[in-house]
């Protein structure tokens, strides 16, 4: 190959490569499955196929191997990365991707975004962090993570320490994204203005990644609807490893893969119950307002938004 065969090729490998226009940096239990699947809807519009693809959580490349095998999606380098955008087209005004842990990984991922996509737009959406706790905690005990220990105990005990917690402390971490960024490529939508009126949204969000305003997205279906177990005892036991579930599979083993799915699911169903069922204290709330007053009233600065229901909601 001529060195000017050889320039064109390398030209076209970059012209054709394409990376995200926008990231969703946060925040977890704020709306932000059923946004990436009404953003998917918009014919400008390319999404990462892998949802909370994390990429930017570290610099995976440099991590130890073992750590690389641990991640679920196995999106460890950055031509990994960039193939998730690899099907986009000219149509596509927008690449995006929906990591809503970026915010609470502020110092690594905003160092990781500026190094490979310093020109993409950031979008974070936030829910009054006491709702945020309360369904996040509810979440854990769906699927059975960690211990569960109640929200009041977790004030109490390691507030300092719970990522249940942390992670609704938007006050640093936004505060971060702007110091790096520029307060104008970060755009910050709130969760009750989903809620409200969620086409209204849908078209600010649409404005703020550049693509038409005029499309309407179906946005009557929400991406998850909460549930917790009636039984938390039988629910570790189908969704967590352990000797009883170790047998009962090898037993299973003779029956075809799809049935074995559809009874573990129907089990799951069974012991499952509305969120509304799993109340929480007024001891609860109150101790998890006193707890975010503080970073909640410096959040309302730095925005310079109007939080004041977010201080007064008990509507957890």
């Amino acid at each position: 190959m001529t060195a000017n065969n050889a320039q064109r090729a390398s030209t076209a490998v970059q012209t054709t490569t394409r990376t995200p226009t926008f990231l969703i940096i946060g925040v977890q239990k704020a709306g932000t499955t059923s946004i990436y699947n009404y953003l998917k809807q918009h014919p400008q519009v390319y999404m990462s196929p892998v949802k909370e693809t994390g990429f930017f959580e570290r610099d995976w490349e440099q991590a130890p191997t073992d750590v690389q095998s641990r991640k679920k999606n196995g999106i460890v380098t950055w031509q990994q990365y960039q193939a998730l955008f690899g099907q986009a087209t000219d149509e596509h005004l927008a690449l995006g991707e929906a990591s809503p842990n970026y915010m609470f990984h502020c110092q690594a991922a905003a160092e990781q975004i500026q190094r490979r996509l310093p020109n993409a737009k950031l979008i974070a959406i936030l829910r009054n962090p006491v709702q945020r706790a309360c369904s996040d905690y509810l979440m854990n005990r769906r699927d059975a993570i960690g211990k569960q220990t109640p929200l009041a105990e977790q004030v109490r005990s390691r507030g300092d320490s719970s990522y249940v917690l942390l992670k609704g402390k938007y006050y640093e971490q936004l505060k971060h994204f702007f110091e790096v960024f520029g307060r104008t490529q970060v755009d910050v939508f709130l969760h009750d203005e989903l809620r409200s009126d969620s086409q209204g949204f849908m078209r600010a969000m649409y404005q703020s990644i550049g693509v038409s305003t005029d499309f309407v997205a179906n946005t009557s279906k929400k991406a998850q609807t909460a549930k917790v177990p009636k039984n938390q005892t039988f629910n570790r036991l189908l969704k967590t490893q352990n000797p009883i579930r170790t047998v009962a599979t090898g037993i299973m083993q003779i029956v075809p893969s799809e049935l074995r799915h559809q009874l573990r699911d129907r089990l799951i169903s069974f012991n499952s119950q509305d969120k509304g069922q799993a109340k929480f204290t007024e001891e609860d709330i109150i101790l998890l307002q006193q707890y975010y007053r503080e970073d909640m009233l410096k959040l309302q600065d730095l925005l310079q938004r109007d939080l004041s229901a977010w201080l007064k909601d008990v509507n957890a």
